[in-house]
């Protein structure tokens, strides 16, 4: 009788973890594949950087990173590094959505999101790639696919059962992931296009603002489509001549790490024992222009993470444009900074923008209480 009374009074528990289940286990699959693509980030992003670190400018300067031996061999692994992020981003959702069965299709899923152009003639018209929000979205797509082809396969005879896992889950997810990717990737391929045109609009109207727009869209959403889109248009206007947008673009993506560490170290009570820990990492991180280290923080704390972060990155962006700060490298962080024009200038914007971070971190975040 006892028994029964506490499984009664369980019940409305279970309930409520069951209303609350559907946004907790987005968030679990979202940062399962965000926990597993971070090392890729993290040791392709310091290994280019030591390549621009080793490289001689003067050599090339269009092959910059590329120019010696030594270079090319960081630059190249590095590179290798980072090609694997989306996919394995896009897997590792399906993986927790669906287990070993949809990793597969959700890494081809990643890997279709990234390449985009490299299917032109498959599909006989230009396949964009929508990128690191189509591989999002693939991971997420790839998982509940695989969850319906299982429940469709159910029906099939006991017989086939060894079979499901090695052949009928991976052919049809990947046949479907395939052709979610590619109805997918001209809208979202469409979207950064659309934040790429805007940013050109503003070119001639004002540097400085321009310089706070696109070091805002790097730390906004840290890895998402709007930092690709402001890193996208940084890069090109490296290849037209224009060296300032990227000098405030990687400004902008290295203050949200720095702003962190630094907030972990100086407010310590508004960080639990794992974030302070954590937060040391994300010294090096920022410093080599890694953003995504920030992604655990923001996902546990938005409201308070981002707008700080935004915040440094705005401050540290229009004052790089407002010095007149230039930068010839795509990547590097403090690696390249022998390249970088007016560097003092720079170490003030960044300095600038980490502190203007971190203090907003320090006010706005609560107090962490033990459990």
């Amino acid at each position: 009788m006892s028994v029964h009374k506490n499984q009664e009074k369980s019940m409305p528990c279970e309930t409520q973890k069951e209303k609350e289940g559907v946004g907790k286990q987005l968030y679990k699959h979202l940062m399962s594949g965000i926990n597993h693509m971070l090392p890729f980030v993290i040791g392709g992003g310091i290994l280019m950087a030591i390549a621009f670190l080793l490289d001689d400018y003067s050599i090339n300067p269009d092959n910059f990173g590329m120019n010696t031996p030594v270079a090319a061999f960081f630059k190249t692994i590095g590179s290798v590094a980072f090609d694997f992020m989306l996919p394995i981003l896009a897997g590792y959702i399906a993986y927790s959505i669906a287990d070993v069965p949809a990793l597969a299709v959700g890494v081809v899923g990643g890997y279709i999101a990234k390449l985009g152009n490299s299917f032109t003639n498959i599909t006989g018209e230009n396949a964009v790639s929508g990128g690191f929000l189509a591989a999002l979205l693939a991971g997420f797509a790839a998982g509940y696919l695989v969850l319906l082809i299982r429940k469709a396969a159910s029906y099939l005879p006991e017989s086939l059962d060894g079979i499901k896992p090695v052949l009928i889950y991976p052919l049809f997810g990947i046949l479907a992931i395939c052709l979610f990717i590619f109805a997918v990737n001209p809208a979202m391929a469409a979207l950064n296009n659309g934040i790429i045109g805007f940013l050109n609009s503003m070119g001639g109207s004002s540097k400085v603002l321009l310089g706070c727009v696109v070091a805002a869209m790097m730390s906004i959403d840290m890895g998402g489509p709007c930092n690709k889109a402001a890193y996208v248009f940084a890069t090109a206007s490296i290849a037209s001549g224009n060296y300032e947008v990227m000098a405030a673009v990687m400004l902008g993506g290295m203050i949200p790490p720095l702003a962190v560490a630094l907030a972990s170290t100086v407010f310590k009570r508004k960080f639990t024992d794992e974030e302070r820990k954590s937060g040391i990492a994300n010294y090096v991180m920022g410093l080599c222009f890694i953003t995504e280290g920030v992604i655990p923080f923001a996902a546990a704390d938005p409201l308070r993470v981002i707008p700080s972060c935004v915040a440094g990155s705005v401050v540290a962006g229009g004052l790089s444009m407002m010095f007149g700060c230039t930068l010839r490298a795509p990547h590097g962080g403090i690696f390249v900074f022998p390249v970088v024009g007016n560097v003092l200038g720079y170490l003030i914007a960044l300095a600038a923008g980490s502190l203007v971070g971190m203090l907003l971190l320090g006010i706005l975040k609560k107090d962490k209480t033990p459990c």
